[in-house]
Parts: structure tokens; sequence; C-alpha cells
């Protein structure tokens, strides 16, 4: 059985990268794991998040010998939205992503796909990542994986984020990545996570 994880975050630097690495990880103890990141702004000569996690999946999965084009379809150099960072005549092509991450599944049990941004990144002029995850979602059966922040603030953003996932109806999950404040936010942001949600999953566990 084939499996799609969709992994968005609250906003920018928040860690999907290494989200992904961490899962990659994890997933390839029961299944060959797959990697696709449509979109990757801020490419000089090659993307850096993009190259670095396809040489960890064809570590971790010898079989998934795609190239960095196939993993990266999208590449820009501007480090902006990818509406404003693509400068091209063309927009950006949902049904090539989609019909990519199809292609992808052909080598792999698990595939991680990692967005751009936060769920209100726009991709084109009045579609936003957030409906990108939909589509994912809806056509393909994708799971999604929300990352959050420890800094202070996070809790806004992780609100925030949670509250338009439910409106969008998106089954999620959420992970929070201890890696900013890690000395404050046991005092500063975890008891009103413990007051106000049931259960609080981190990264590494």
């Amino acid at each position: 059985m084939k499996h799609i994880y969709f992994v968005t975050a609250t906003n920018t630097d928040v860690g999907k990268s290494y989200a992904c690495e961490v899962l990659l990880k994890r997933f390839s103890k029961t299944s060959k794991v797959g990697y696709f990141k449509p979109i990757e702004t801020g490419v000089i000569d090659t993307p850096i998040d993009g190259t670095k996690l396809l040489n960890l999946t064809q570590q971790l999965n010898p079989e998934f010998d795609y190239s960095i084009q196939d993993i990266v379809p999208y590449q820009f150099t501007l480090p902006a939205a990818p509406f404003v960072a693509n400068q091209t005549e063309k927009d950006i092509d949902i049904s090539l992503i989609l019909e990519k991450a199809k292609q992808l599944l052909n080598k792999c049990d698990t595939l991680l796909v990692e967005g751009a941004g936060g769920l209100m990144v726009p991709i084109l002029k009045d579609y936003f990542m957030i409906d990108l995850i939909k589509e994912f979602q809806d056509s393909l059966q994708a799971k999604t994986i929300l990352i959050a922040p420890s800094n202070l603030g996070s809790i806004n953003d992780t609100l925030l984020s949670q509250k338009a996932l439910n409106s969008y109806k998106i089954e999620y999950q959420w992970y929070i990545n201890l890696y900013k404040d890690k000395e404050s936010f046991d005092s500063v942001t975890l008891p009103f996570y413990e007051n106000y949600f049931e259960k609080i999953d981190f990264l590494e566990n």
C-alpha cells in the first residue's frame, strides 16, 4: 500500500526539511521511502534542501533513482514566495506536480512531500500552499503533517495554522520542532499547550 505525507509548517524557517529528514529515517525502517519538493526558491546552482534530502532518500532506498529535476521540478532563484519567485511567463502547473508525485510513487511505498513556507504562501495569484495540500489529500489521499516551532509567538502561529487546516477540512498531525527558545519553552509556551491540547507530540519523539 502506498502512502503520501505532505509536510508543511506554520511559517518559513520552522524545520520542514529537518522534519523530512527525521521522518524519512523513521519510515525507512518499515518501507521504501521517497522524497518530493515540488517548489524550491532561492536556488543558485542546485536546490540545497532538495539535493540534501534526495541524497538521504537514495541512501535509504537505492531504488529511488530519480534526478534532482524530478524531485524539484520548479526551481527559482529569488528567495521569495513561489508566485513572486516565478518570473517566467508560465504559471506553475499544479497538475504537473500531482502527476509527478504519482510517478515518484512507482519507486517507493512512502512518499514525503515538502511544501514551501507556510500554509498561505501563494503559488498562483489566488492559489496557496494550503490549496495544494487539499488537492493532495482529495486526489491522492495524502496525510498532512504540520510542523510548529517552539519560540515565543509560536502559539499564535500554530493555532492560526490549525484553524486554517480545519477550515479546509484537512486532516493533520502536528509536531513541535523544539529548537528555538529551548531554554524558555517549558515556562513560556508549554503551559498553554498542556492546558489546551489533550496530546502534545515533539518531532524527535
